[in-house]
C-alpha cells in the first residue's frame, strides 16, 4: 500500500519570525561546486547562536548556557557561490529543559534546506539541565513559529 500524499510541506520564509542574511562563501565549497552538505550545520548555528547570544532577548539568564542536543537537516536542493542566504527560524515546543526549533535556509527564493534543532538549557558550573523559566518561556515567545501551535510547559 502507497503512503498518503502528503500536503505541501515546503517551508514559506514568512512563517519563520527571526530572520537573518548572510554571504555563502567560496569557502563553503565542495569539490562538486556547491556547498558542502556540513556546512549548512554552520548556517543554522549562525541563526540561533545569534537569536539566543543577544542578551537583550533575555533568552540566556547570567549563570545559565544553552547546549545543541540534536540536528536532523534535509538538503532540499544545491547552494551554489556565489549568492546570499536568508536563514530564518521559529520556536516549534518546549520541554522541561528544553526549547525546539524550526530553521531555513533560503536562496533566492528558494528553500534550500530546513532543520529541526533541539536545544537544552544547562547550569554554566554543573553543566546539568536546568528546568525552563517562566520569564525564558516569555521571552521566546516572539519567536515562535507562524502555522504551529506551541504549548508553553507546565510550571
Amino acid at each position: 500500500m502507497n503512503a498518503p500524499a502528503r500536503l505541501d510541506s515546503t517551508p514559506h520564509l514568512e512563517d519563520f519570525p527571526y530572520r537573518l542574511s548572510d554571504n555563502v562563501r567560496f569557502a563553503d565549497l565542495d569539490p562538486n561546486q556547491h556547498v558542502n552538505n556540513a556546512v549548512y550545520a554552520s548556517y543554522f548555528e549562525t541563526g540561533r547562536v545569534t537569536l539566543m547570544k543577544d542578551r537583550s532577548y533575555g533568552l540566556m539568564p547570567e549563570g545559565l548556557a544553552w547546549i545543541m542536543v540534536r540536528l536532523d537537516i534535509h538538503f532540499r536542493a544545491e547552494l551554489r557561490w556565489p549568492g546570499v542566504i536568508e536563514m530564518g527560524l521559529g520556536v516549534t515546543k518546549f520541554g522541561r529543559t528544553s526549547v525546539s526549533f524550526d530553521q531555513v535556509v533560503f536562496s533566492e527564493g528558494k528553500c534550500v534546506a530546513s532543520a529541526q534543532a533541539v536545544t537544552v538549557l544547562i547550569d554554566e558550573k554543573t553543566r546539568k539541565p536546568t528546568p525552563l523559566t517562566k520569564e525564558i518561556v516569555r521571552s521566546f515567545q516572539p519567536w515562535l513559529r507562524r502555522g504551529v501551535e506551541v504549548v508553553p510547559p507546565k510550571f
